[in-house]
């Protein structure tokens, strides 16, 4: 069941060093744009942050400003993992975690998401090349381009999250809103190559892209592996 229109809705999508905008500015097309909603964009403080390629994002609300919101979107990116035990952030995804309608991941948004406790027992998806750190975290990986389990929404790899937000707009406001805003946006994928997952890409190309992430995908291993040895202690 969608929400009353009457009901104003506050979504808020965090921003941060190093991450992929892409998992923030495709979401931010549909959410930004749902009916009788704001949109917030947020971070500890208000000066400008670089995504992973340099581009510059500024957010107008901190972390201390924010109200309860309905709908929190956490991005991921390579600054993910540097993030993994700031307790300001995970603190801040767990607070408003625990009154929000939806919490929305894309990308490795599902391991900060992991690492603030969301994912004990859930169902979630994350980007191809960080699939295996998912069960570090409790959650029960699956390889879907949107995964919904209750209050969690995980999308998949950058691109999946603009497929994940269409899904949230259509639980918030309904599936003709949903449609409307993809109407809008123009979105009917038709890809030049079918490479856009490593079952559908030549073999070659999964190799090439696979080792360009190695780096990144052991760090994420072993601070997976260092939660769940915390875990396992306690």
């Amino acid at each position: 069941m969608s929400i009353a229109l009457d009901v104003h809705l506050k979504i808020g999508g965090i921003i941060f060093p190093d991450m992929d905008q892409c998992d923030f500015t495709g979401p931010f097309e549909a959410l930004a744009r749902v009916p009788n909603s704001s949109f917030m964009t947020l971070w500890k403080d208000k000066n400008p942050v670089r995504d992973l390629a340099g581009m510059q994002l500024l957010a107008d609300t901190t972390f201390e400003e924010a109200p309860q919101l309905d709908v929190l979107l956490v991005p991921g990116g390579h600054g993910q993992e540097a993030l993994m035990h700031d307790e300001t952030v995970l603190s801040f995804i767990s607070n408003q975690a625990a009154g929000a309608r939806y919490v929305f991941s894309v990308c490795t948004g599902a391991l900060l998401c992991g690492a603030a406790g969301l994912l004990q027992g859930k169902h979630a998806t994350t980007h191809w090349t960080a699939m295996e750190v998912l069960p570090l975290y409790g959650a029960i990986p699956g390889n879907e381009r949107v995964v919904i389990d209750d209050r969690f929404i995980s999308a998949g790899g950058v691109t999946a999250g603009i497929d994940g937000s269409l899904i949230v707009v259509s639980l918030l406001r309904g599936e003709k809103v949903a449609q409307e805003l993809q109407l809008y946006m123009a979105y009917d994928p038709q890809p030049p190559f079918q490479s856009g997952s490593p079952e559908a890409a030549p073999a070659d190309i999964v190799v090439t892209v696979t080792e360009r992430a190695r780096t990144i995908t052991q760090r994420r291993l072993i601070t997976g592996r260092a939660y769940q040895a915390a875990l396992t202690k306690a």
